[in-house]
């Protein structure tokens, strides 16, 4: 993922979820994606879409650990 892949990106989410605090961050040994943080804590993962040309997906783990209790 180039620099202006993770410009882009980094502008949309966050412009999406309402906070300057999302960096992106390029993996070193992988050129198909980036780490996503919310200030200096790591939340996912952004992939290039093999399918659609352009296009990306973010995943994110939500851990038990991390919730409320029930």
């Amino acid at each position: 993922m180039n620099d202006t892949d993770i410009k882009r990106i980094e502008t949309h989410l966050k412009r999406t979820f309402n906070t300057g605090g999302i960096n992106l961050k390029a993996r070193p040994k992988q050129n198909d994606s980036a780490e996503v943080y919310v200030d200096d804590e790591f939340i996912g993962v952004v992939f290039k879409d093999e399918d659609d040309d352009g296009s990306f997906m973010f995943e994110m783990a939500i851990l038990a650990e991390d919730l409320p209790p029930a």
